[in-house]
């Protein structure tokens, strides 16, 4: 087995790189820090064929999308564009890591059937990539499997990221001003998505498949502050400044009955542990 992985300088691809290492699968890996830009058809065109390909490389941070939506749309969906193009030569299969553009929930939890409802650029870019993934697969038979992840975390994490930021805060003052303290959000820990994505890989699946990707619980910002204050050794100070976000999603919890039944997946790590993981 041969699997290609773009974006495998980020987050998540970094933690994919090293499981499947370790399992002694050969991985080729597609980053613009080993000289190759998915976005750039010319770079990677030649690439020796692959078996499947991981699709993660993306621009994710939603404030900057507001900015900069060009750069958004364009790198999200050309690189899409190139990966599916790569699958339909290699005849490969592929794995693309969604994200969550459900909007806010007409019921919780939200199962893979719920209506969509993109928020922002970066979530709408995610959405026009499901559906050229979705295109693709119909036109081209190949076998797709869109992840639709919750709210990830994990060490190594980028600090623009809420419970980075939070950490960061932590090991600097123990000063912590945040904003809103009421919005919930399905936190998964990035070895569960990474056991998914390895689940995904060992199924044997045609055309078009779409999981959630999340623990099926939520947790509010404030509780989320008090499990990592409970696991420092520093006293920590937390104040809320009670600035509420115009359309701001309050719950998100993901229905994962679907990938359980389907893939044998189940999450590893509760809020808890995920949190004492990154703070030991």
């Amino acid at each position: 087995m041969r699997i290609a992985i773009t974006g495998s300088n980020g987050f998540i691809g970094k933690n994919i790189v090293s499981y499947l290492s370790l399992k002694g699968i050969e991985v080729e890996e597609i980053s613009r820090s080993k000289g190759l830009n998915i976005a750039h058809w010319e770079e990677v065109k030649d690439i020796h064929p692959c078996d499947f390909i991981i699709h993660l490389a993306a621009k994710t941070f939603v404030p900057d999308s507001f900015d900069d939506p060009r750069s958004f749309y364009e790198f999200n969906l050309i690189s899409t564009i190139n990966t599916l193009e790569l699958a339909k030569i290699w005849k490969a299969k592929l794995i693309f890591v969604s994200s969550y553009f459900y909007g806010p929930p007409q019921y919780i939890p939200v199962d893979e059937l719920h209506s969509l409802h993109p928020h922002n650029p970066y979530a709408r870019t995610k959405f026009l990539s499901e559906e050229l993934c979705k295109s693709y697969a119909l036109d081209f038979r190949i076998p797709i499997i869109a992840f639709r992840l919750f709210n990830v975390y994990g060490p190594g994490q980028n600090g623009q990221f809420l419970i980075p930021e939070i950490l960061e805060k932590i090991q600097l003052d123990g000063n912590i001003v945040l904003k809103d303290p009421r919005p919930k959000r399905d936190y998964i820990f990035v070895d569960d998505v990474v056991s998914a994505i390895y689940k995904g890989l060992m199924h044997n699946w045609s055309g078009f498949e779409i999981f959630n990707l999340g623990t099926g619980i939520s947790h509010s910002v404030k509780e989320l502050v008090t499990i990592m204050a409970s696991h420092s050794e520093k006293e920590i100070e937390v104040e809320f400044t009670h600035e509420y976000r115009k359309g701001e999603v309050l719950d998100s919890v993901a229905d994962v009955s679907k990938i359980t039944k389907v893939l044998g997946w189940q999450p590893m790590y509760d809020l808890e542990s995920g949190i004492k993981a990154i703070m030991r």
